[in-house]
């Protein structure tokens, strides 16, 4: 699907737009009524473009910038570039698949971590405590644990919605594969009690803390 242009592939997320769904979004603050199966189907057609996909993020479409962040090339964004597209992305799932997607695998990764993490505002912020929770999981060399749980327990209580959840997400991580540090991570959760009442569908697990940990520690002790 080469040469395809802006105006077509907008045509196309026009036509998959269902108004019940975005009614079901817009609730959630995101301003789109694509099915996000049916606009990954799409991306696996137009496969990487990366050009489109930065015209695509510039017309500003929810819809267009999801899209855009499944053909586009992570590594390909410059540092301030990237920086300035995460400042753009106001609606929860284009920041979520933006950091997840994109700068995930940007070699700026760690650069921008540490500058989102400190950024007063806390959408940005999330951004960085996002990139955090996976280096927890997957190189924490080099981090402070410790200090990271100071901040968690000082600053997570009183954090804006978004910031609240990414802090708690690193805050589960760390008990989860650090088990020198599971006993802090869990006292802190029990005792902030974010995330206590969430209201959390059978068979999913709680995103409050002490209970995420001590499920997920759980199923990698007997591989269920």
């Amino acid at each position: 699907m080469a040469d395809v242009t802006v105006s077509e592939v907008r045509a196309e997320l026009a036509a998959l737009e269902d108004p019940k769904l975005r009614a079901v979004n817009e609730r959630h603050g995101d301003d789109h009524g694509v099915n996000l199966g049916k606009l990954r189907a799409l991306a696996k057609r137009l496969k990487t473009q990366h050009d489109l996909a930065c015209r695509l993020w510039e017309s500003g479409d929810t819809a267009a910038r999801l899209l855009a962040t499944l053909i586009c090339r992570p590594k390909a964004f410059g540092r301030d570039e990237l920086d300035g597209m995460m400042r753009q992305a106001s609606t929860p799932k284009v920041h979520d698949w933006l950091v997840n997607y994109v700068a995930k695998k940007n070699p700026h990764s760690e650069e921008l971590r540490l500058a989102w993490l400190a950024d007063p505002d806390p959408v940005v912020a999330s951004a960085g405590w996002a990139l955090t929770t996976e280096r927890v999981a997957r190189s924490p060399g080099g981090l402070d644990l410790s200090e990271l749980l100071d901040v968690v327990e000082r600053e997570m209580k009183g954090a804006p919605d978004r910031l609240q959840w990414a802090m708690n997400h690193c805050l589960a991580q760390i008990g989860i594969t650090h088990a020198e540090h599971r006993a802090r991570a869990i006292a802190i959760g029990e005792r902030l009690e974010v995330l206590k009442d969430y209201p959390t569908p059978p068979g999913c697990t709680s995103p409050f803390a002490p209970v995420w940990i001590t499920e997920m520690v759980r199923r990698q002790a007997t591989g269920k």
